[in-house]
């Protein structure tokens, strides 16, 4: 079959894309008493494209659209979590959505094109490709966290992710541009290819690189590039505020991964030392700020520009061109990707939890005696701010010491050492909140209500942080395996 026109790579996103579009007509005529029918519809899309990303063929990359979109097993690991992710925050997220009026087939269907958006960014094999996902999902997110009209905390939050995000897109597309006029391609394997084959402008490359950088850092939410995610948090429904911090950094991952690994890898020596000010800056600045919060939401919003730094120290790894070196500190940051993903959603699906109709559980000090209301969510809490603050035997101490190890062995031993002293003062606010759930008393006696699955799928979410701390090999194999049949 002619490359040009061969689909099968792009299945996966065919599916998704098809199910938004039936779903947001057939959500025309379903009445409002019943649109948990558009709610199920919406988890059966994503069921049915996880099936479809499952049943790739081979362990050989697949491209389509004339080598634009490309599927391998980077590609099918991050867009499986990413199902997850979205699926887990539909689940945690029905109650609070249904209690203001959210539950509708807005909500679901700008939910699936965030998510398509997500998955044609990790598949990108071209600079347009990787633009025109990374504009479908800013879009959407934009539009769900303005969907709450009555708000004006939600269009407020919308605007500034709106104008800093735009700001964000014109900085990418200006870099690719000068990528482009240095190599005369946008297909991001042809522009590695033209770098190391030395075809390439040096002065428009470097300016180039600048300002792609930039735009990974701000999509990632790393200081200086930050500034959106405090007030977005805040502001956005709670919901939505689940949805931005956890399947978006799956896609922002890949993004930096097609980008600096896929195509500017020859590069690696300039761009290290630029992540390098980006790990010191979000380390220190999201977790010392972070300690000043009296919001849960806002505290967790540092917490993610921090632990994006954590995340970046893999990407440091770039003593060789492919060796085992290298794979090894790019999948230390895929692990750490995924386990704080997994960590977010049972941080943010107990805030969740704790409100309802005309209360919502964003101050730390609606936490105070948790474990009296309900011990069995407070352990769940305990275990996401352990794993945040990297406390074993959760999943978050392995995720933030591979990521070190990975520091250490390119010789950045200061740039660790520093790593590790921005752990142990993140670790102080997130005991705080183990504080006051167990040793406060309680300011709100209201019994907590969770429906089945809520419950069974919270529980399981937080387990999950607790037995990958104690056996991470599998999930770390298979970081390992996608990046290995990848790069």
């Amino acid at each position: 079959m002619n490359p040009a026109f061969n689909l099968t790579a792009a299945w996966p996103e065919i599916v998704l894309g098809s199910a938004a579009c039936l779903i947001l007509i057939l959500d025309l005529f379903v009445p409002e008493s019943r649109r948990q029918i558009s709610y199920w519809l919406t988890q059966v899309a994503l069921l049915a494209a996880a099936y479809v990303t499952l049943a790739s063929p081979d362990d050989t990359p697949l491209r389509a659209l004339g080598g634009m979109f490309i599927a391998d097993k980077l590609a099918d690991a991050m867009k499986l979590f990413a199902y997850v992710s979205v699926s887990l925050t539909l689940f945690y997220s029905r109650t609070y959505l249904a209690a203001r009026g959210l539950f509708r087939g807005e909500t679901f269907v700008l939910m699936l094109t965030a998510l398509l958006g997500m998955m044609v960014m990790i598949s990108a094999n071209s600079f347009i490709t990787l633009y025109l996902g990374l504009e479908l999902m800013s879009l959407s997110l934009y539009a769900l966290i303005a969907l709450q009209r009555d708000s004006a905390r939600a269009i407020e939050a919308a605007m500034k992710y709106f104008v800093l995000g735009a700001l964000a897109s014109g900085l990418l597309l200006y870099g690719m541009s000068m990528l482009y006029g240095a190599t005369g391609t946008l297909e991001i394997s042809a522009v590695a290819d033209a770098i190391v084959a030395g075809r390439a402008s040096g002065v428009i490359l470097v300016f180039g690189l600048v300002f792609v950088v930039s735009a990974i850092a701000f999509k990632l939410g790393a200081v200086p590039y930050h500034m959106w995610i405090p007030d977005v948090y805040d502001g956005a429904p709670t919901a939505v505020t689940l949805l931005i911090g956890s399947a978006p950094k799956l896609a922002a991952f890949a993004f930096a991964i097609r980008l600096l690994v896929g195509s500017l890898s020859a590069l690696a020596v300039d761009w290290q030392g630029m992540l390098v000010v980006l790990c010191v800056l979000s380390m220190v600045l999201g977790n010392v700020v972070a300690i000043a919060q009296s919001s849960i939401k806002r505290m967790l919003a540092y917490s993610t520009i921090a632990n994006m730094g954590f995340m970046l120290l893999g990407f440091l790894s770039v003593t060789g061109d492919g060796s085992r070196t290298t794979l090894d500190g790019y999948s230390a940051a895929m692990f750490y990707t995924v386990t704080y993903v997994l960590t977010t959603l049972v941080a943010f699906g107990i805030v969740l939890l704790l409100s309802r109709e005309g209360f919502e559980a964003d101050r730390l000090d609606d936490f105070k005696g948790l474990n009296q209301r309900s011990p069995w969510y407070a352990f769940m809490m305990l275990l996401a701010m352990f794993s945040l603050a990297g406390v074993p035997p959760t999943v978050g101490f392995y995720a933030k010491f591979s990521v070190i190890a990975a520091a250490v062995d390119i010789g950045l031993v200061w740039l660790a050492v520093l790593a590790v002293l921005a752990s142990l003062i993140g670790a102080f606010y997130y005991l705080r909140v183990v504080k006051l759930m167990y040793f406060d008393d309680p300011v709100d006696i209201a019994p907590i209500a969770a429906r089945g699955d809520t419950r069974i799928l919270l529980s399981v979410n937080g387990l999950a942080l607790l037995m990958l701390g104690i056996f991470p090999q599998n999930l770390m194999g298979w970081c390992v395996l996608a990046l290995r049949h990848s790069y």
